[in-house]
């Protein structure tokens, strides 16, 4: 199911939302061109988690970790990786991480933990378009909770 999202105001719902049925464990694979709204999302995210102060992009520094309820959050974006083997120097070991948020996950192909979820965003006219797909069981336990909340469909705004 699309999720029509207007504006980054409900990109930034989508992300609140995400963080408030997110299992303790999860990884999300954010997927999109430039300029669809991942690093809107994922910093909507982690700030509704409490994360403090700057939360920065991680295209140059390639990962940006966070405190977060039950470990850190580790945001990454591979949009400048050659290969996926670059991932095994930035000390990513996987036992810290309660939260993985990855743009660009195809540059990172095994080298990077199964998704969750895969959130897919797409420019649509002057908002975008979302689609949320369940990688694992835990991801489709994710779904089921965002639904449950009845708040996916208030996410989703008719356009002008």
């Amino acid at each position: 199911m699309p999720i029509a999202l207007a504006d980054s105001d409900a990109t930034e719902a989508l992300g609140r939302l995400l963080a408030n049925t997110r299992p303790p464990i999860a990884a999300v694979h954010l997927h999109g061109d430039l300029g669809a709204g991942k690093s809107t999302l994922a910093r909507a995210l982690l700030r509704e988690l409490g994360v403090q102060g700057p939360i920065r992009s991680p295209t140059y520094t390639l990962v940006e970790r966070y405190p977060v309820p039950g470990g850190e959050a580790w945001h990454l974006d591979l949009y400048r990786i050659g290969d996926a083997g670059e991932l095994d120097f930035l000390g990513l070991d996987g036992d810290e991480a309660a939260l993985w948020l990855v743009e660009w996950p195809e540059r990172g192909a095994a080298a990077l933990p199964a998704p969750d979820l895969h959130v897919y965003l797409a420019q649509d006219g002057s908002g975008r378009l979302a689609r949320l797909e369940a990688g694992t069981a835990a991801g489709e336990g994710w779904l089921a909770a965002m639904h449950e909340t009845g708040r996916l469909q208030s996410v989703s705004a008719d356009r002008p």
